[in-house]
């Protein structure tokens, strides 16, 4: 095993803020790269005010560092330089011309106008790989609206087929809890670049990529988007229940919720054993998932009724006993408690110079040979500015200049 990770001695220069690029230059972190984040002087990533909550000072009391900004961005070194500024613009082209990848996600045609856009930079430097995360992508005739989450998910269908239907109690199109176009759009990224990392240890000619936070969604639409593709229908919202397995959803029991995920018809058979039915098993509407999926109308109400009679950690031990996958609904608070969670390293902490330690989610990625490295903390705003300059070969005095001249 290595002490380093799979992209030690990739240097990545992160012009992203808010998620979507953020999420996509931490994995590359972990993963071993060196990250330095651009921000602006005075302000950086907006999601350092992105607050309430804060992460806790080591005084009990609510630090400057936003618990969302902490999200997205350990392992990184932050450098703060004013890009408008044709002297800003010199040291990151110097900067550029010394790495491995960019990442950026300003909205079309906004890098050009500093002399950053890929065709500016690969000239000097034709082993990089560029990198622009925007919401639309850059061709299309919405390439110049500006794209977040919330309208994305909408936009791209995911909205139309997440909560329950609009005559159900509670009905209407739901947002995903968490900003999933973001986070998807920022794995592509990540594949992206490894992609482009491979074909450039091949023919050492770095490439542009080309990442919609739409594009994402509608890829990730996946079984939904095929129902359609094949039907011409598209699919109703229908909760917690899926389109194409059945039984596969969320019961209400004695004290509580519980998922129950039968996922094919010997599954089935030990489920209506367990809860002693097994007829139902030989019933020819509901004997194969395709007449379970036709008659779920008629099931559902039977194993609801089913259900209700016992409480969810009972159930969970008799089904899980009887291999039939299920899951209780868990609050974040039991998800960080949860022994499996914990046992697989989700749950870390790192040091930090504001608050001795702050809270992080683990990597999920777990490499035998070149483990992730996820040991240094979000960095507070310009935290490593002069020792990226120096790396430079500025002067202290030029640095000292530079400050003055509100270029860093």
């Amino acid at each position: 095993m290595s002490d380093a990770g799979p992209l030690e001695g990739i240097t990545v220069v992160d012009l992203t803020r808010i998620l979507a690029g953020p999420f996509s230059t931490m994995i590359l972190g972990d993963l071993g790269a060196r990250v330095i984040k651009v921000e602006r002087p005075g302000g950086g990533d907006d999601t350092r005010r992105f607050g309430p909550p804060f992460v806790k000072g080591q005084d009990g009391k609510d630090s400057s560092e936003a618990a969302y900004y902490m999200t997205a961005n350990r392992g990184k070194k932050s450098l703060t330089l004013d890009l408008s500024k044709p002297e800003g613009q010199k040291i990151i082209r110097a900067l550029i011309a010394k790495s491995d990848l960019l990442l950026e996600n300003f909205k079309v045609g906004t890098l050009k106008k500093y002399g950053l856009a890929y065709d500016d930079l690969k000239a000097e430097n034709p082993r990089l790989i560029y990198c622009s995360i925007t919401g639309f992508g850059q061709t299309g005739p919405y390439r110049d609206r500006a794209g977040y989450d919330g309208m994305i998910q909408a936009m791209g269908g995911l909205m139309s087929i997440t909560g329950y239907g609009d005559a159900d109690a509670g009905g209407g199109p739901l947002r995903v809890g968490v900003p999933i176009s973001d986070i998807l759009s920022g794995m592509y990224a990540v594949i992206g670049v490894l992609a482009a990392l491979a074909h450039r240890e091949r023919t050492g000619e770095g490439q542009y990529i080309d990442i919609a936070l739409l594009d994402a969604t509608v890829a990730t639409l996946a079984n939904q988007a095929m129902n359609y593709l094949a039907t011409g229908v598209s699919p109703a919202r229908i909760g917690n229940t899926h389109p194409n397995i059945v039984p596969y959803q969320a019961f209400v029991t004695a004290d509580g919720y519980i998922v129950v995920a039968v996922g094919n018809d010997g599954q089935f058979a030990r489920f209506c054993d367990v809860i002693e039915m097994p007829g139902l098993a030989r019933d020819s509407r509901f004997a194969t998932n395709i007449e379970r999926v036709r008659n779920r109308e008629s099931l559902i109400p039977v194993l609801e009724e089913v259900m209700r009679g016992r409480g969810a950690g009972e159930w969970y031990e008799i089904l899980d006993a009887a291999g039939i996958p299920c899951g209780p609904i868990n609050d974040l608070e039991q998800v960080f408690a949860d022994p499996q969670v914990l046992a697989r390293g989700m749950k870390i902490e790192l040091e930090h110079p504001l608050c001795g330690t702050v809270p992080q989610v683990g990597s999920p990625l777990k490499l035998s040979a070149t483990p992730v490295v996820s040991d240094t903390a979000p960095p507070l705003l310009g935290e490593h500015t002069d020792e990226i300059l120096r790396s430079l070969d500025l002067s202290e005095a030029e640095i000292g200049r530079l400050r003055k001249d509100g270029v860093v």
